[in-house]
């Protein structure tokens, strides 16, 4: 049974089959993956690649998260378009000599900083990989002290 309640986010998608119909959008604001159905996408389907920017509304199911009212949006001012090797805006270290002191993100910063780099440089990994390099990451970065701990 889903939830009343359903908030609307942005996102890019991570995977999307469309001989099943379903697939997967990574919040722009972290977290969770939402699973997405054919079904609930306003739009022609072959629009659902890898790295396309979606607005949808999430509710919660009996299975976890589930997206709807699925829509495309064009991209947005100061965004590099998606796909191999466009890859994003990162931080950059300070040049050689100059040593103020670095921009530490937070975990859901450096989450959906991964997130879109991994989405434009490799967008043939699934949903399951890129999750789970971005665990691997991020425990690496708490580890080195990259990421402020919440």
């Amino acid at each position: 049974m889903l939830a009343s309640v359903s908030v609307t986010q942005l996102g890019k998608i991570l995977q999307f089959d469309g001989i099943r119909g379903y697939g997967f959008i990574a919040p722009d604001m972290g977290g969770s993956d939402v699973f997405v159905h054919a079904n609930e996408f306003d739009g022609d389907e072959s629009r659902l690649i890898p790295g396309a920017h979606v607005r949808f509304e999430v509710m919660d199911g009996g299975r976890g998260r589930k997206a709807h009212a699925v829509r495309i949006v064009e991209e947005r001012d100061g965004e590099r378009p998606a796909g191999p090797g466009a890859g994003i805006a990162l931080r950059r270290a300070p040049p050689p000599g100059d040593h103020p002191p670095y921009d530490v993100l937070s975990a859901d910063e450096m989450c959906t900083d991964l997130t879109e780099m991994i989405l434009n440089n490799f967008p043939e990994l699934t949903g399951a990989q890129i999750v789970r390099l971005r665990g691997d990451f991020l425990a690496l970065a708490r580890q080195h002290g990259w990421v402020e701990e919440e």
